[in-house]
């Protein structure tokens, strides 16, 4: 049955491939990947496959990653991505040698991606459970982790329906999780070989502090202002940001925007709610940016240094359904953080609004309250930054136990 369901999701995404263009990428990229492989993958080649479902796995799993492209430099590392929003955007990645889509978990598919890739080691990252490649790893013996894994009560793999997606986590020789529920749950169908290691991410958002993190246009624009930095906002979030913005912007108080949608309909909405000096990162040329009391990033790949500059944070995603985005980001720069009211699916959410700097709020009126006391206050302001790079300093080191297990 699971595998007929494949075969009748691979029939419906073709034709929602003539009207969406994310799924038409997907679709037109499967039927690449076979042959990208056949090309350039031997049959004497040793391999790693690394397999994230999107960007934010990928971006999980990279510090373990480049930890084994470092120490197996002469074998080939294959990186496969379920979704466009990871593919399109790491397919030229120096960290691999052959980055594709991965196939529609057929059985077929399955066994030809498996000729043709022939992992000596496999990581999958934190989920994307596909039970018919999993089950065809282990037949072939094949060693594969899962990492930076996080489980819930209410997921198949628990159930009393969730048989083959259950089975398809005892292809995996150890996983490690994210924290003690997970390992609870997976002691609960008798899946022993499994450690707390914690979230990568905080390993990964670590290694920033010793990049270069300097975006001479940011310094133009913050000049000696206090500088909110709003990262990956979606609409929700926007509306109760904006009347704020439009009160209190100024040049001793300025806002960098960087939303998470940067189509231009999207950008031009926020400008047209705007009532105050607004710059836009793509129009920035010849600009005095320093007179500017809002910047909008309407690119992407700069918002981890742009926190770099930010005296407080915004993080999105939490005020609607779409889900909150990294809020370690910018804590490992030692700032407070606000985030929306829907963060229950997110444990670094709950863990740091009780034991760190990060504040949920409900309405305009609590992100006011909430801005005000951390604007007029300094010391509160710097206190509840430092519990923030604390806690990322304190859950570090997953990447170390999980390179230790690691020997190929």
């Amino acid at each position: 049955m699971y595998t007929t369901g494949i075969y009748v999701v691979s029939f419906f995404l073709k034709v929602l491939a003539l009207f969406n263009t994310k799924i038409k990428l997907g679709v037109n990229g499967r039927k690449q990947t076979f042959n990208i492989l056949e090309e350039k993958i031997d049959i004497h080649d040793k391999t790693i496959w690394f397999h994230c479902a999107s960007l934010g796995e990928y971006e999980q799993g990279l510090p373990v990653f480049e930890v084994l492209r470092k120490d197996y430099p002469y074998h080939k590392i294959v990186l496969t991505f379920f979704s466009p929003s990871g593919y399109e955007i790491r397919k030229n990645t120096t960290l691999a040698d052959v980055v594709v889509y991965l196939p529609l978990d057929t059985k077929v598919n399955a066994k030809r991606f498996l000729k043709l890739v022939h992992p000596e080691f496999t990581v999958f990252v934190k989920y994307d459970i596909w039970p018919n490649l999993l089950h065809e790893l282990k037949r072939q013996d094949r060693r594969a982790i899962l990492i930076s894994a996080l489980f819930r009560k209410n997921q198949s793999y628990f159930k009393s329906y969730g048989g083959k997606r259950q089975s398809a986590l005892f292809a995996f020789e150890h996983i490690f999780v994210q924290d003690e529920n997970s390992k609870s749950l997976l002691n609960s169908i008798n899946y022993n070989s499994v450690t707390i290691s914690g979230d990568t991410r905080f390993d990964r958002v670590n290694n920033q502090l010793s990049q270069i993190n300097t975006l001479d246009f940011v310094t133009e624009f913050k000049s000696n202002a206090t500088c909110v930095v709003i990262g990956s906002s979606w609409p929700e979030d926007e509306d109760i940001l904006i009347p704020y913005i439009n009160s209190n912007a100024s040049k001793d108080l300025k806002f960098i925007i960087a939303p998470h949608e940067i189509k231009s309909s999207h950008v031009k909405a926020i400008l047209s709610k705007l009532k105050v000096t607004t710059v836009l990162f793509s129009k920035k040329q010849g600009k005095d940016l320093s007179d500017a009391s809002v910047l909008i990033i309407d690119t992407i790949g700069l918002l981890s240094k742009v926190y770099s500059y930010a005296d407080i944070a915004y993080v999105g995603g939490a005020m609607g359904q779409t889900g909150l985005h990294n809020i370690l980001e910018p804590a490992v720069f030692g700032i407070p953080i606000i985030i929306g009211k829907n963060y229950q699916k997110f444990p670094e959410a709950f863990s740091m609004i009780e034991h760190a700097g990060v504040t949920s709020v409900k309405s305009e009126k609590d992100l006011k309250t909430v801005f005000d006391l951390l604007i007029s206050s300094k010391e509160y302001c710097m206190s509840e930054g430092l519990k923030n790079s604390e806690f990322i300093n304190k859950n570090k080191g997953a990447v170390v136990q999980i390179a230790n297990y690691i020997r190929i």
